[in-house]
């Protein structure tokens, strides 16, 4: 079974590919040094721009970082989807994984049916895009084996059916501020 597959790769520190609502991912245990330098690695990426963790709901996610009501009442309009939260940080995880240095840590509960369950078994992940560093990011299982090869241990398969990377918005700075546009658009009189 391809979750059984997953859940057994993420468990021994390796990269899985896992298709999400926006675009195609590379998923690794948040807590893991060894696995978060393998997907590094893997895509050739630089240390300038920290993981992001997906959550399964607002009960996994809340462990992890400060919310406060009314940063929780927008997360909740826009959650599940393509909306990437940074916040503050109430966990140490992994290098590379949130911005130490500023103890902030990006945050989404993805749209999409299936990651949702394997994020119910593994816990949060932290995921990237499925390319190599500067590449466009995959759309779909089939483009990502062609970008990576057999670097994950595991693909699951499937499409993305957004195909563009999520809204990513700094939450830890008033008035928050748009990181990265994206499928969401928020208007200024949300805060």
């Amino acid at each position: 079974m391809p979750m059984e597959a997953a859940l057994s790769a993420l468990r021994r520190g390796e990269v899985v590919g896992v298709p999400t609502d926006t675009v195609y991912g590379l998923a690794v245990d948040p807590a893991d040094p060894e696995a978060v330098r393998a997907l590094f690695d893997l895509k050739g990426r630089g240390g300038h721009l920290p993981l992001v963790v997906l959550a399964a709901s607002l009960a996994q996610a809340e462990p992890l970082v400060e919310m406060s009501d009314s940063r929780r009442r927008l997360l909740e309009q826009h959650w599940p989807g393509p909306l990437t939260a940074v916040l503050r940080s109430k966990v140490t995880l992994a290098p590379l994984v949130g911005d130490h240095d500023r103890g902030t840590l990006a945050v989404r509960i993805p749209d999409h049916r299936f990651l949702l369950d394997l994020l119910g078994s593994s816990g949060p992940l932290a995921v990237t895009s499925a390319n190599r560093s500067g590449a466009p990011p995959a759309r779909s299982s089939d483009e990502a084996r062609a970008a990576l090869g057999d670097g994950p241990a595991v693909y699951l398969e499937g499409n993305c059916p957004g195909g563009i990377p999520s809204t990513v918005v700094d939450l830890t700075r008033f008035p928050p501020t748009v990181l990265r546009e994206g499928p969401v658009r928020l208007h200024p009189s949300l805060w």
